[in-house]
């Protein structure tokens, strides 16, 4: 029987995805037009600063080059649509831009979508990225754009011509654009039923062995999984439990997969599937979950020499938190600060919408914390704070001691009681 939950149980969430990488050394040179200045490192976080001696003047500069790199979409090299795709992604995923998009949603997701459907391999990933971006900067108010965006990014990521990093992008780009831009359950199942066609391949066989796949496909399924996931959190019970009975006794599967990404997800979706169903049935188990925890506890203390250093380190501290969660009904906690102000990852739900924003906002993750009405929606951060507000007052050291004394003598008791508990049980056996 699982216990009740306990906080405090500290993880470390997936960093943001690292950008994308270049594409090949022969890249040809743009005619007349180069983004090399444009919203490069450097000029995404400084164009903006609030430190500068003229505040307006540099948003103006900022945004007329963003529009030249919006213009330059259209270009009919694939270098310097690249590059201005590159350009669009960093500056969406480092400011929040929603007054300039909304004069603009319709040509930049028309050019974006020209991208996906005409490019080949990194402009199909730099799009799919893009038209993410664009839907976690606009909200439902990207509504309408989604009705067109989402048949060509399933269509992408079910095309077996469509090379597999494009694939595993749009990927994610349809559970993110699901998660923040739609509002229609039927079209959420939808995107749910899609997603799972790709992941479950990496199920048992028929002869129960299990599958191997090249590193780049189980890559594909393990952001399948993740998405799947994403929008499993905010499902409605009655799902949930469909979705429940049909995948946990399957999930375990790919806890024996080749790939530390795929295994690492699918530990992390087990881990939000019992926390979800404890939400109706604090004592829910499962079918077969001394199996399972046997399985955890095994992937949290691999030691296996065949394994990179990393991943074995990964792998155990990520399998750590699972395993409390299956059999204690434990969650992790964590407080994110950005600014004077934090947000606490105190569920599994919330872990799996922090890593998805994180994957596609990357370190720009905190400025959206801060300005974007949309995830502070999500994390329940109220209305952005403006900028030279007071920080919330500190409490004082008085305080902070009797708040301490009061949250260690309620602990004490709780414990008190659990081992009276536990006392009971043991002398009754």
């Amino acid at each position: 029987m699982p216990k009740k939950n306990k906080k405090g149980k500290g993880f470390k969430p997936k960093a943001g995805l690292d950008s994308l990488p270049g594409s090949d050394d022969d890249r040809e040179t743009a005619d007349n037009w180069s983004t090399a200045s444009v919203l490069s490192d450097e000029g995404v976080s400084s164009i903006p600063s609030e430190d500068g001696p003229d505040e307006s003047s540099a948003q103006e500069n900022f945004e007329d080059k963003l529009k030249d790199c919006i213009d330059g979409l259209t270009e009919k090299s694939a270098q310097s649509r690249k590059n201005a795709l590159e350009g669009v992604m960093k500056a969406l995923s480092k400011k929040y831009l929603l007054d300039f998009l909304m004069d603009r949603k319709m040509t930049l997701s028309d050019y974006l979508l020209r991208c996906l459907k005409k490019g080949k391999g990194e402009e199909q990933v730099l799009a799919a990225k893009c038209l993410s971006l664009l839907c976690v900067q606009m909200g439902l108010e990207a509504e309408d754009l989604f009705t067109e965006i989402q048949p060509h990014l399933l269509t992408a990521m079910n095309d077996n011509s469509v090379a597999l990093k494009a694939r595993s992008q749009c990927a994610i780009g349809l559970a993110v654009c699901n998660f923040v831009s739609c509002s229609d359950i039927d079209v959420v199942m939808k995107v749910l039923e899609a997603l799972e066609g790709i992941f479950k391949s990496s199920y048992r066989k028929g002869d129960k062995s299990i599958p191997s796949h090249p590193p780049e496909t189980t890559h594909l399924h393990a952001s399948a999984l993740g998405g799947w996931s994403l929008l499993l959190s905010i499902a409605p019970s009655f799902l949930v439990t469909k979705l429940l009975e049909k995948h946990l006794e399957h999930l375990p599967d790919l806890l024996h997969s080749a790939d530390v990404e795929l295994r690492i997800e699918a530990g992390e979706t087990i881990a939000l599937l019992y926390e979800l169903a404890r939400e109706e049935d604090e004592d829910y188990e499962g079918k077969d979950i001394d199996s399972l925890c046997e399985t955890l506890k095994k992937l949290a203390t691999d030691s296996n020499k065949h394994r990179a250093k990393k991943d074995r380190r990964q792998q155990r501290s990520s399998f750590r938190d699972v395993l409390r969660a299956v059999e204690e009904g434990d969650v992790p906690e964590l407080t994110i600060k950005f600014g004077t102000e934090s947000v606490i990852i105190d569920s599994w739900t919330r872990k799996k919408q922090y890593d998805a924003f994180c994957a596609v906002l990357g370190s720009g993750v905190y400025q959206h914390l801060q300005d974007n009405f949309v995830v502070r929606e999500v994390f329940g951060l109220g209305a952005p704070i403006p900028v030279g507000a007071k920080p919330a007052q500190k409490i004082t050291k008085w305080e902070r001691t009797h708040y301490n004394a009061a949250a260690f003598k309620a602990l004490t008791k709780a414990r008190s009681k659990h081992r009276d508990k536990r006392s009971v049980m043991m002398n009754g056996d």
